[in-house]
């Protein structure tokens, strides 16, 4: 079942007070315990995507993860491996595929929180 919602999210570097800009993110579905990719993108300057990673036809009902790349973001910006962090698994499941789902990442090398935002 598909719809006209969206799935987005948005990464904020907590640790260096700005969005967390050129940070990989993969998006995946989840169906019996494994993993599909559906996408990779990186954020831009607001620690955004330029597009919803899931929206109209291609957002389905059913368990999603995305894997946030954060030591290898956090590694580029300080130039050190000295981050606790590696990659970051968020899964959620989408149940309405008429709603706007949005999936922010607060991130520090050494820890980290997301929630289901508007």
């Amino acid at each position: 079942m598909s719809g006209t919602g969206r799935l987005t999210t948005h990464v904020l570097d907590t640790a260096n007070g700005h969005p967390a800009r050129g940070l990989d993110i993969d998006l995946y579905r989840v169906v019996d315990g494994a993993l599909t990719h559906v996408r990779h993108v990186t954020t831009n300057d607001d620690g955004r995507c330029d597009a919803p990673l899931l929206s109209g036809a291609d957002i389905n009902v059913g368990a999603y993860e995305l894997q946030f790349q954060v030591g290898e973001y956090f590694r580029e910006l300080d130039g050190t491996a000295a981050t606790f962090l590696d990659v970051v698994p968020v899964r959620f499941v989408l149940s309405n595929p008429d709603q706007h789902y949005h999936v922010p990442l607060l991130v520090s090398p050494f820890g980290y929180s997301t929630y289901r935002g508007s």
